[in-house]
């Protein structure tokens, strides 16, 4: 599944290990969503997506789901 967090992370200019610890996992889950290992749990996209203040949808691209 495709993500922007790679591009929100550089925009508020963070590190995958700055966001692991805001949305309580580790950095090496944040490693495996981006590059598509691994699909977020409901819960966790919540929480990655409400963390900068945009919806699931704007955050996660579901088109190839």
């Amino acid at each position: 599944m495709k993500t922007i967090i790679p591009a929100l992370r550089k925009k508020h200019r963070m590190s995958q290990q700055d966001l692991a610890d805001a949305v309580g996992v580790t950095r090496q889950t944040i490693t495996s969503i981006e590059v598509g290992r691994y699909t977020a749990s409901l819960e966790l996209a919540y929480k990655i997506a409400h963390y900068f203040g945009l919806s699931i949808e704007e955050v996660f691209d579901f088109s190839e789901v």
